[in-house]
């Protein structure tokens, strides 16, 4: 084969084989093809699209460049969750020691932050002692006796995936569907996960700006799960403000403490229930998402989703006292109230705006390898539709370096609009989709 004849192929719409594919990835990820010729075929794909037997067919050659996680040793069905990022996206922290105490094994390879915040990985080592790199053999043993493990997803997970993104990144073509889609499943799918629910955000603080967009994803991404005998839910989530209160490292760990303690901002809890419900009903446990919820309220009312949370910070050598005394996560030493310079009504708070701001406090990461402050961050006081008073808080900022508040506080006070006349909050759950459809606001 040669890649010249590949690439011509798809610059004519003409659907590929799964050899062509095969043989195209393979060889680029072993060098033998330049970086021009892939350029050229990527850009090809995002004009012609791709159609969805050669998107499973990406996925599955991406998913087996490189290792494939074997989870047979535990039993029961592995349920995944991935998010497609977000603002206060503090979901992972919440749901894997939530579903887990529901008794489904929660197998999970998590990555670090390049943006707003810090990855799970970033966050769950605001945590002092906490382990993030678990071999195989300690992975295993803490999900079968916890259900719950999660480690730092290795560079031999879909090694092909990798080196492409990096291309994509400076060609212009990050915005594909059908590239964006095979990379995330193909990383589940080496993951080792039975099935896979997916949060897709959609909004301002998202990537994908429209609903019409982020329905067109998630059901690339159900598709290629079905395809690949991986069965797969997609939930349409809201992205118009951030979903916690809390963005920033240690901030985050303590807002996911307080939800599992049953208190916290209701849409994060909201949002965690729909999808933990869901991650039930692919494991089996219960037969519907109605019930699944009701389950996992009852493991909040009881008490039980808190204790999972410590036994699996203890699993992961970490100091489980903290879920008790958050106050030994990192702390800012400089801190500073947002107020607001009028009375009226929240109509807008820019997540992308909030996410550059605690950024620039020290929350995320500018380039690749940054270190970032683990105390740093924001923590809303406002929330769409919510009425305020002039001079009342908004927002507080927390950072270590003082020379970084004035212009954080400055992207904070450009994010929130108020006026006079109110507004609803966003809708939280914008839909479902899978292997039956587009489901709309229903879970």
């Amino acid at each position: 084969m040669r890649a010249i004849d590949i690439i011509t192929k798809k610059r004519e719409g003409i659907e590929l084989l799964e050899s062509e594919i095969e043989w195209l990835i393979s060889a680029y990820t072993n060098n033998e093809i330049p970086d021009y010729q892939m350029a050229a075929w990527l850009m090809a794909v995002l004009f012609q699209g791709m159609t969805a037997k050669e998107t499973a067919a990406l996925t599955l050659v991406m998913a087996k460049s490189g290792d494939m996680v074997d989870l047979s040793e535990v039993p029961g069905i592995k349920v995944d969750k991935h998010s497609t990022g977000g603002v206060a996206d503090t979901t992972t922290m919440i749901l894997a020691p939530l579903v887990a105490a529901a008794g489904v094994p929660v197998a999970k390879m998590s990555g670090r932050g390049l943006g707003f915040t810090g990855g799970t990985i970033d966050k769950l080592e605001a945590i002092p002692g906490f382990e993030t790199t678990l071999d195989r053999s300690r992975f295993i043993a803490n999900l079968n006796k916890y259900n719950i493990a999660i480690t730092g997803q290795s560079a031999s997970i879909a090694p092909a995936d990798g080196k492409l993104y990096a291309l994509r990144d400076v060609t212009a073509t990050v915005e594909s569907i059908p590239l964006i889609a095979s990379s995330i499943m193909s990383k589940k799918i080496a993951s080792g996960a039975d099935k896979i629910v997916l949060d897709v955000k959609v909004g301002k603080g998202a990537f994908m700006k429209n609903t019409e967009s982020a329905i067109k994803l998630a059901e690339t991404m159900v598709n290629i799960g079905q395809l690949v005998g991986r069965e797969t839910v997609a939930v349409l989530t809201s992205m118009e403000q951030p979903l916690g209160t809390a963005i920033g490292n240690s901030l985050e760990v303590k807002e996911a403490i307080e939800i599992l303690s049953n208190r916290g901002e209701p849409a994060l809890r909201d949002v965690c229930l729909t999808l933990g419900a869901h991650m039930l009903v692919l494991s089996g446990k219960t037969p519907t998402a109605a019930e699944g919820r009701k389950q996992l309220i009852n493991l909040l009312n009881s008490g039980q989703a808190l204790q999972k949370f410590r036994d699996f910070i203890t699993a992961q050598s970490g100091d489980s006292t903290v879920v008790d005394n958050p106050t030994q996560l990192p702390q800012a030493r400089f801190v500073q109230e947002i107020t607001s310079p009028g009375q009226g009504y929240v109509t807008a708070i820019d997540a992308d705006q909030i996410g550059f701001a605690a950024m620039r406090l020290g929350a995320g990461r500018e380039y690749k390898g940054q270190v970032i402050d683990l105390a740093a961050g924001i923590v809303l006081q406002g929330r769409i539709g919510q009425y305020v008073k002039t001079n009342q808080v908004l927002a507080t900022l927390y950072t270590n370096d003082e020379t970084r508040l004035k212009h954080a506080a400055s992207c904070l006070n450009q994010a929130i609009k108020l006026d006079e006349l109110p507004v609803s909050a966003p809708p939280l759950v914008l839909g479902i989709i899978n292997k039956n459809g587009f489901h709309e606001r229903l879970d």
